[in-house]
């Protein structure tokens, strides 16, 4: 059983406790998520299983998209609805106040990870030192925002906006209500979450953790999509002389390997020195590859059969 699993979490369950559950179903220890998602969040969380969970670093400079409910007027020491009141005010902000505030948070920016977050410091997690009493400082880092936009607007002593917000990977969307509160002078937090993409996974064609288990039990798998799905790598075909010796972990030459979509024995391929692709065969995904001189090497090999299982 190989392929990725586009889930719709719920909310209240972390990302681990998915994993979990789809282990219990499947009576299979190989599976893992491409990616977390907070406990109160809910939405599209990507699942590798089997072989798939090898190819987890690959989905990670996937952009993602996310409705979230910002609610100005309140902060909290998690940055979000689960967390402790720090301030509460009147907030005076209008809806074209938001508006003009929001240009300041599109592009390239530099943000602060939350205290309740993963990041380790020192070999602890933060939301660990957090749940101490103890906070430290955090580096900045680099995130980008794409698509900053209001979706509604409701008036109130605490307005509430519900955005939407096209990201790269690492982006707090919590930090991110927390930031644009803070830049309008009343504080604000986020009180709802929502992922409705990753890459080409969409919330739409998500499946409840229920809908898994049902249609499994049934025999039918249409929940699983095929290893490769969704890889943000460009795509060659191999010469079907050439899949053992891939297999075996052998340079292809260049007049072997194919662009994808390509005729077998035509076509050039298109190339950067260390660049690293998708690799099929016969229709077939087999592995990753990387471009050195004019060889195609092996990085990871999938073992296949013939008919893609």
């Amino acid at each position: 059983m190989n392929g990725i699993i586009n889930v719709n979490k719920p909310a209240g369950v972390t990302s681990a406790d998915v994993v979990y559950r789809l282990r219990r179903i499947f009576r299979l220890k190989k599976i893992g998520h491409m990616g977390t998602l907070d406990p109160e969040a809910q939405g599209v969380l990507p699942v590798g299983v089997g072989q798939a969970t090898r190819l987890t670093e690959y989905y990670g400079t996937l952009n993602k998209t996310y409705r979230a409910a910002l609610v100005l007027g309140v902060t909290t020491d998690t940055q979000d609805a689960t967390g402790r009141v720090l301030t509460e005010r009147r907030a005076g902000v209008m809806r074209g106040d938001l508006e003009r505030t929001l240009s300041c948070f599109r592009g390239d920016l530099w943000q602060i990870p939350p205290m309740y977050s993963a990041v380790r410091h020192q070999g602890r997690r933060l939301y660990e030192l957090a749940r101490d009493g103890i906070e430290v400082e955090r580096e900045a880092r680099p995130v980008r925002i794409d698509v900053l936009r209001l979706l509604a607007w409701q008036d109130g002593e605490q307005p509430r906006a519900d955005l939407e917000v096209i990201c790269s990977k690492g982006t707090y969307i919590r930090t991110l209500c927390h930031d644009i509160g803070a830049h309008l002078g009343c504080g604000g937090h986020m009180a709802e979450l929502w992922r409705t993409r990753v890459g080409c996974w969409t919330l739409e064609d998500a499946w409840s953790l229920e809908k898994i288990a049902l249609s499994f039990e049934n025999g039918d798998w249409g929940f699983l999509q095929e290893m490769g799905w969704g890889l943000p790598l460009p795509r060659v075909e191999i010469a079907a002389t050439r899949r053992q010796a891939f297999a075996n972990g052998l340079a292809t030459r260049k007049i072997e390997v194919q662009d994808s979509g390509c005729e077998e024995g035509g076509g050039e391929v298109a190339r950067q020195e260390e660049e690293v692709v998708q690799v099929y065969c016969q229709g077939a995904f087999v592995g990753i590859g990387r471009w050195r001189g004019e060889c195609l090497y092996p990085v990871k090999v999938m073992h296949v059969r013939d008919d893609g299982a």
